[in-house]
């Protein structure tokens, strides 16, 4: 696997360095954050690198104020972060003494939410930039339709997507799932057993794209639901699954309350399902639903400060993602048809809300109208920034 792929956000992680004193390039694991820091560093002056993995790195934290002194006036970057969250208070410290920007470079699997819980806050120093799998707008840059149907089937994670083949890219990710169930999660702190833990993240895969219904899952599993809570937070807050909210607009309609949930990437949701090849996926229920769930995850990578939603009333109107910024809102609905269509429960929809922009997304070669103004569009042509 010698391939290359530039990653959007580089320029982001940059511009933040130059404004705040650290930046977090946050992540599930193996989702590139080590290439993409050692690209961002290879262009700095005085740079250096500990992965806190290596015992011989993280050795030379043990008096973090030492080695901090000792490399005052370079990045520093720390991979792995939620290894040592003690080291929070020293870099606060480093940070408010020299006064800088650009300090700190580090880089985590797991969300601020749970780094937090053991760290103390640098609230105001700190700068927090999500870095997801490869996405269109990163592989797209020839136009052959190839590269999408294999991103969508072997999903994002670089290892996966660049895989010689379908089955050495499955059995990357029979491996990923095990190393996170059996050896991330632990080192996270949670003492889950790792036969639940899948047993759940299976179920989430069989339910992918639908509400979520934690009373169901918690007699499934034989817990309450509170702990169907606390393993979807978790699950969400690695990266690895994405919870939906409804769109509550102030409208005198019964709304659907539940959220979605969606397994964030597309080559874990098939692993989890069995699903080896293209024609495995067309012949599966899921086929539907994990198309939904490839183009929301490209849409929301794409537009990083919108909010995003679903909408479904109780008398059956329904659009599946509603991205929201300031008074602006747009409505996505998606098919995985060439000749998409859409029901009345569309229509009655668009009827309920006040939307600035329509589009269907649907897997075609190039946008057209459809009718009352709304756009077919493909998905690489939509996920662009905005």
């Amino acid at each position: 696997m010698k391939h290359f792929i530039p990653r959007a956000i580089t320029e982001k992680i940059r511009h933040k360095l130059e404004v705040m004193p650290a930046v977090a390039i946050l992540g599930p694991r193996q989702c590139g954050k080590t290439t993409l820091a050692r690209t961002i560093i290879a262009d700095v002056d005085q740079a250096v690198y500990l992965d806190l993995e290596r015992r011989a790195d993280l050795n030379k934290l043990r008096d973090p104020e030492a080695f901090f002194n000792l490399n005052d006036e370079q990045l520093i970057c720390l991979d792995e972060i939620q290894r040592v969250p003690e080291i929070f208070s020293e870099m606060r410290s480093k940070i408010d003494r020299n006064g800088e920007n650009g300090q700190f470079l580090i880089l985590g699997s797991a969300s601020p939410d749970l780094i937090k819980q053991t760290s103390e806050t640098l609230a105001g120093r700190i700068a927090f930039v999500e870095l997801t799998p490869f996405s269109l707008r990163e592989i797209d840059q020839a136009p052959a339709s190839q590269t999408r149907q294999s991103l969508w089937l072997k999903g994002g994670f670089p290892r996966s997507y660049l895989a010689n083949n379908e089955t050495d890219s499955y059995e990357w990710r029979e491996d990923f799932i095990r190393t996170f169930l059996e050896r991330d999660i632990p080192q996270l702190g949670f003492n889950i057993p790792a036969r639940r833990l899948d047993r759940f993240w299976q179920m989430c895969a069989h339910i992918h794209g639908q509400l979520l219904n934690r009373s169901n899952l918690g007699e499934s599993l034989g817990v309450s639901h509170h702990t169907i809570n606390s393993y979807t937070a978790l699950l969400e807050q690695t990266y690895v699954l994405r919870v939906l909210q409804p769109y509550h607009a102030n409208l005198k309609k019964r709304l659907v309350k539940s959220p979605k949930i969606f397994l964030r990437d597309t080559g874990l949701l098939h692993t989890l399902l069995g699903i080896q090849s293209h024609n495995d996926l067309l012949g599966h229920p899921v086929y539907g639903a994990s198309w939904e769930g490839f183009v929301i995850e490209n849409i929301v990578a794409a537009y990083p400060d919108w909010k995003s939603y679903f909408y479904r009333s109780a008398s059956g109107a329904e659009i599946d993602l509603i991205l929201v910024k300031g008074q602006r809102r747009i409505a996505v609905e998606i098919k995985v048809s060439t000749s998409p269509d859409v029901k009345r429960s569309f229509w009655n929809a668009l009827n309920d809300l006040e939307i600035d922009e329509v589009w269907i997304v649907a897997p075609v070669d190039s946008p057209y109208p459809y009718k009352q103004g709304v756009q077919v569009i493909p998905p690489h042509m939509f996920a662009t920034e905005h």
